[in-house]
């Protein structure tokens, strides 16, 4: 399945010759990508984290890693999408609002763009993403009370892992979501003619489930909110989304169909669980492949442990010895820097931070 180099917006005519305000979000400008990106990045991602464990293992005994048997990029998106389907179990048990549950799931999908479940388990970054979303939502709970109602969990299990997320997803917590987008077609469908309004509230249900199944595919990394929004208009009643597109973009009706097409058979396919004994298979594998520096304990996590705090050390010398150097001088503050005194010492600072 592959991406055109530019795929129709949904706008309507009038608002043609302005810049929609999706497209001046961090979500279109960061987080979209075409089905055929999504995969080197999963298999880069995949490919680097094997070889990082796989040093760590010989580093700590020779051959040991001979005997592993790495996760793949399918096999880890697989674990990554049954801990996706649990945020919605989670959200009926806590009620949240489907704001909630929505942006979780986008946070989830974006961090592992950027992280390999053979470092982070999802179950942790699951728990933390949905927490975070329920404070960039405004619709907060404290950490006791969250993790109180989740068993074998503790608040640490999220606090530990809140920067990162955070860190992972760029710092961008705002999500255009499909669902908000189909609310607005619905809206729009009411002032249509010849709209049967006993069946309209069926219908939107319909698509509203389409569109919870959707998140359980790439749809939201690939294409629009309203181009989903539409395809599962379009799943529900195809009339209905016929009707809506011939009224309000009659001009990019045509041109949109085959990409709605695309999204339909994505959800149809893909929107579903996985199978849970083929990802249990892959969960009891990740215990044996697990990132060693990753857990706490082991000897190559003491070792990182030690290597970070000595380098901390040697950090806080180096600052404290500046400080000496310049009370002994006479000024605590130091001498004023030359341009390229101060040049070089923002570049050792950015470089300290890097390393950090």
């Amino acid at each position: 399945m592959s991406m055109p180099a530019q795929v129709p917006q949904i706008a309507s005519p009038s608002s043609s010759a302005k810049k929609p305000l999706y497209e001046g979000s961090t979500q279109y400008k960061n987080w979209r990508f075409s089905p055929e990106k999504l995969t080197r990045i999963r298999a880069s991602l995949n490919a680097a984290a094997v070889s990082v464990i796989r040093n760590t293992f010989e580093a700590d005994e020779p051959g040991s890693s001979s005997n592993v048997l790495f996760l793949t990029a399918d096999e880890e998106h697989l674990l990554v999408k049954l801990y996706i389907s649990k945020i919605s179990q989670l959200c009926g048990h806590f009620r949240f609002p489907e704001e909630v549950e929505a942006t979780a799931v986008s946070y989830m999908k974006r961090f592992y763009l950027k992280n390999t479940v053979m470092d982070w388990h999802p179950k942790n970054v699951m728990l933390t993403a949905l927490f975070l979303a329920t404070k960039t939502t405004n619709n907060p709970i404290s950490l006791e009370t969250y993790t109180s109602h989740i068993p074998k969990t503790i608040p640490s299990d999220v606090l530990d892992l809140e920067f990162l997320v955070a860190q992972s997803l760029g710092f961008e917590f705002a999500v255009w979501h499909a669902h908000r987008a189909l609310w607005g077609i619905w809206l729009d469908l009411q002032s249509l003619p010849d709209t049967p309004p006993d069946q309209s509230q069926d219908i939107y249900d319909t698509a509203t489930m389409h569109v919870r199944a959707s998140r359980l595919t790439d749809a939201e990394l690939i294409y629009s909110p309203s181009q989903i929004a539409l395809a599962c208009m379009s799943l529900a009643s195809p009339a209905f989304a016929s009707q809506w597109a011939g009224s309000k973009i009659p001009s990019l009706a045509d041109t949109l169909q085959p990409t709605i097409e695309t999204i339909k058979s994505l959800i149809t396919q893909a929107g579903h669980p996985p199978d849970v004994e083929s990802v249990r298979t892959v969960d009891r594998r990740l215990k044996l492949c697990k990132n060693p520096e990753k857990v706490v304990g082991s000897k190559a996590y003491l070792a990182k442990k030690a290597e970070e705090e000595r380098k901390a050390e040697e950090k806080r010398s180096r600052k404290a010895d500046e400080i000496r150097k310049a009370m002994e001088n006479g000024d605590p503050f130091g001498d004023e820097l030359s341009w390229q005194e101060k040049e070089e010492k923002i570049k050792e600072i950015v470089d300290e931070d890097d390393n950090d």
